[in-house]
């Protein structure tokens, strides 16, 4: 199975790593037929964690093969990386901005975007997943169609790593979703579904990421640092805000601290 893997193409393999980041979500979802509730210590070092090995990721994964690779083209490295990554920032702000959406854990007058259907907290709950997940399955993609570009700091093993990175963290991000339906009454099934349904949008922009990188080479440090920055926005906007609301500051900082490590040491180590 590994060898089969390894023949692949890039895009082939983004493909699949990005079908088991949305099979980590699935998972985490289907906690719904097996519990009634679930530990809010534990959500919340989880979403810690899931932040750490996000701003790992942007670096080691991302922002580090983005310069490596503008090095020598007619521009500064520094200016292709940061041009990526603001913009990156901006697209999340403009879709958390204009898209209906509620975060976990809040109250429907709560919600955001435009005109959200109130009566809808399900597809509310989903969309807010779903706008983390697009920059972690762009993310995988770019890094898996770094490969064929042949930059020493883009390995298999750390793009390998990168979607291990995702898909742990994506577990609670399912669960967060189907546990507070079931809680307002909606069937386990239909609980589990809306709660994998969020991973959906992942292969979708792995595929997408790995494609634009592959065929339009000289985009790769843009895209590269364009995944980077939409997946800061997300730790700096809602990832770490949220993993605190609750009071526990301290377990969370020292989870992020935690999933930034495991995050480095994946990367170096498979890398």
């Amino acid at each position: 199975m590994i060898d089969y893997f390894l023949d692949l193409n890039p895009i082939a393999q983004a493909t699949f790593a990005t079908l088991f980041t949305w099979g980590m979500t699935a998972l985490g979802a289907a906690l719904v037929f097996t519990t009634k509730g679930f530990n809010q210590r534990f959500m919340d070092s989880m979403l810690g964690f899931a932040g750490g090995v996000m701003i790992a990721a942007s670096f080691w994964s991302l922002l580090s093969p983005a310069l490596e690779k503008a090095e020598g083209g007619p521009l500064p490295a520094w200016i292709p990386a940061a041009i990526g990554f603001l913009l990156g920032g901006i697209f999340l702000w403009a879709a958390d901005k204009l898209l209906p959406h509620l975060h976990p854990g809040l109250a429907m007058d709560e919600a955001e975007g435009i005109h959200p259907d109130r009566k809808r907290r399900s597809t509310l709950l989903v969309l807010a997943i779903t706008l983390h997940n697009i920059p972690e399955g762009l993310a995988v993609g770019v890094a898996f169609g770094a490969i064929a570009a042949d930059l020493p700091t883009a390995s298999l093993g750390g793009a390998i790593a990168l979607a291990i990175g995702i898909g742990i963290q994506n577990f609670p991000e399912g669960l967060a979703v189907s546990m507070p339906l079931r809680r307002e009454g909606m069937s386990r099934g239909k609980s589990f579904m809306y709660g994998q349904a969020s991973g959906v949008v992942e292969p979708i922009a792995g595929i997408i990421g790995a494609l634009a990188v592959t065929i339009m080479q000289p985009l790769l440090p843009y895209a590269l640092s364009f995944a980077a920055g939409a997946m800061i926005f997300v730790v700096a906007e809602e990832v770490i805000p949220g993993s605190q609301e609750n009071g526990n500051k301290d377990l969370a900082s020292m989870s992020i601290m935690f999933g930034f490590a495991v995050m480095m040491i994946l990367d170096v180590a498979l890398g």
